[in-house]
């Protein structure tokens, strides 16, 4: 069997790090639908925490949620005629538009480097390789998400703080949930709920595509044009011999 190459190796942890931000960005786009931001808002009370109406609870967390995914990040709707986010609150909601832009921009980076890394095996006749390094990748990714939600199970709160300090600037996350609307709407358990689902979510798209792409790369391997098909054939003479 021929070694593999540096770039060959690289080209390997790049097509399944690429794999594995696809997937994240895939399940996540489902948390950011009026139709999971209410049903979670419902199990964690939210109308009653801001003392809206259901229906002034849906039309402030739709418009919010509007110019969180599409812009403009105005985020002033008003309810009843008073603005639901204080500036302060709608500078913060800025800044996770901006976190949100930042991630799906590299997952779609990663998607097309994804593309052209699988491209470019097919044309070397490696797809065997491409198929086990997106298998690899996903399996790293289950194992971290599995890491991750089991450090989360007894420690969210923390976990939680630590990835607002990473991307946030300090003291601009820190809200009142006796007074400030952000934190109502949105409550603390509004999202250790999201977090456990979205992990949940991620381990299963993660581990069926695992399979698949493990089945693909068996298919690869046996296929006449590939290059493990060609060494198996080259090396059976040997052997014989």
């Amino acid at each position: 069997m021929r070694t593999r190459t540096v770039p060959e190796r690289l080209a390997g942890v790049a097509t399944g790090v690429a794999a594995s931000i696809v997937v994240i960005a895939i399940a996540i786009l489902p948390f950011l639908t009026p139709a999971w931001v209410s049903f979670e808002q419902g199990r964690t009370h939210a109308a009653s925490l801001t003392g809206y109406s259901d229906s002034q609870l849906a039309a402030a967390t739709n418009a919010i949620l509007h110019d969180l995914v599409l812009g403009p990040p105005d985020f002033a709707v008003e309810v009843a005629g008073a603005p639901v986010l204080e500036e302060r609150e709608r500078a913060h909601m800025r800044d996770v538009r901006g976190v949100f832009a930042g991630f799906f921009l590299l997952a779609g980076g990663a998607a097309l480097a994804l593309v052209a890394l699988v491209a470019g095996a097919r044309r070397m006749g490696h797809m065997t390789r491409a198929w086990s390094a997106i298998r690899t990748g996903l399996r790293g990714l289950i194992v971290a998400i599995v890491v991750a939600g089991a450090i989360s199970a007894v420690a969210f709160d923390t976990m939680f703080e630590i990835f607002h300090q990473l991307f946030f600037p300090a003291g601009s996350f820190t809200f009142d949930p006796r007074t400030d609307h952000l934190v109502q709407l949105f409550p603390f358990d509004f999202w250790s709920e999201t977090t456990i689902v979205l992990g949940v979510v991620i381990v299963v798209v993660a581990a069926i595509l695992s399979v698949a792409a493990g089945r693909l790369a068996k298919r690869a391997a046996h296929s006449p044009g590939s290059a493990a098909a060609g060494s198996i054939a080259g090396a059976a003479p040997e052997a014989a011999g």
